[in-house]
């Protein structure tokens, strides 16, 4: 730090004994040495100090990116929800359109003569048989019974069985 060699320290130590004298030189070795001491630690704190600014500086920068980015990620976000509303509200329209065009009355003009002499031809083709047999199939009245249960088969859709606990004794 301050570039002294051991002939310097030698010196130094010298001029202290003479300076001080023998009896006075400890205690003021033990004063020199808790000086330095203090000045090492001040110098330390600074070093943390500046490094903790620097680190907090670092953070707010961080934190600014972070900030920016999401911001723009939310503009983002928020474009493609407009331009789906717009594309879901002109498919919207679109839908309405053809409901109302569909909702409004037909009005239906009678078959001609020879249309209709062709589906009675066809009707009078069916046998009557065929007619009742179907009729009786939409008729039964007694309603069907449910599939028989299978405990081997897994409910996926029920409650959650407690699973068996096997004691060893």
């Amino acid at each position: 730090m301050f570039d002294i060699g051991f002939s310097e320290l030698l010196l130094i130590g010298i001029v202290a004994l003479v300076v001080f004298g023998p009896e006075e030189l400890p205690r003021v070795a033990r004063t020199v040495g808790h000086l330095l001491g203090k000045m090492r630690r001040y110098v330390a704190d600074v070093k943390s100090d500046i490094s903790r600014e620097m680190e907090a500086s670092e953070m707010k920068t961080l934190v600014a990116d972070v900030q920016e980015s999401a911001r723009s990620l939310q503009a983002s976000i928020n474009e493609q929800a407009q331009a789906f509303q717009a594309e879901l509200s002109a498919g919207a329209a679109a839908v309405e359109q053809e409901v109302k065009a569909l909702a409004e009355p037909v009005v239906q003009e009678p078959l001609p003569p020879a249309e209709t002499q062709a589906v009675a031809v066809v009707l009078e083709q069916v046998p009557a048989e065929t007619v009742a047999a179907e009729s009786d199939l939409f008729a039964s009245s007694e309603p069907t019974p449910p599939p028989e249960r299978d405990d081997s088969q897994l409910d996926l859709f029920g409650m959650p069985v407690e699973p068996v606990k096997v004691h060893k004794g």
